[in-house]
């Protein structure tokens, strides 16, 4: 088996070592030495844009909000399911990954930060949402682990009560919130419903049809 080759790497304040690998074919984001992603398992990330972004296809000006960049896999499925009108803003905390997604990485998902519907914005998704009112059709959140977040702490407060009411506010009447989980997080459905939002909880693979699967909490606001 080849052995892992190391691309690059980054110091990432309140978060430590950032770490670009491949072995072959297969790239990964390591965290502190963790893997945190793989290219090879992104099903459950394309689940995430194809529930959000149901609705959109014939909208004419949807707003679509992606937190967190990974491999572009997202970003990209949200292209496919909306207009050429549209407009996708990513929001991603780290700059090392946006600077990998449009080198190395770019490749993967066929260079969604070059589509012209795209607005990279570096930075917290939580403080973008909290400057928008009643601005996205959907906002996906593919940030850290999930609810159980565990690489940077600002991530936790995405998921709280505050963190859900700013999502709520930022959507359009009827508009969707989706957040990837890596595994169940007890209680977070009910949270969602104290957040005023609507609840279904899907359980995607992450990989083709079979093996791990992870979580989707989708919310729908109400009109």
């Amino acid at each position: 088996m080849k052995p892992w080759e190391t691309l690059d790497t980054a110091q990432v304040p309140d978060v430590g070592e950032v770490t670009l690998a491949r072995r072959g074919d297969e790239y990964v984001l390591r965290v502190r030495g963790q893997t945190l992603m793989s290219s090879r398992r992104h099903g459950s990330e394309e689940s995430l844009a194809e529930a959000g972004c149901a609705d959109l296809a014939g909208k004419s000006g949807a707003r679509v909000l992606v937190g967190g960049l990974g491999f572009g896999y997202t970003v990209r499925a949200v292209l496919d399911r909306v207009g050429p009108n549209a407009r996708v803003t990513v929001a991603e905390l780290l700059p090392a990954v946006i600077a990998w997604n449009r080198g190395p990485l770019a490749p993967l998902a066929g260079a969604p930060l070059e589509d012209p519907r795209v607005t990279v914005v570096e930075g917290d998704v939580g403080a973008l949402m909290a400057r928008h009112t009643a601005t996205f059709d959907a906002i996906l959140l593919d940030v850290d682990n999930g609810p159980t977040a565990l690489t940077h702490p600002d991530n936790q407060g995405l998921y709280g009560l505050a963190g859900l009411a700013r999502a709520f506010h930022a959507l359009r009447p009827r508009g969707t919130l989706g957040i990837w989980s890596a595994g169940p997080a007890p209680g977070f459905e009910r949270r969602m419903g104290q957040a005023g939002f609507t609840v279904q909880v899907l359980h995607p693979a992450a990989h083709g049809t079979k093996g791990t699967r992870h979580t989707l909490f989708m919310g729908r606001r109400g009109p």
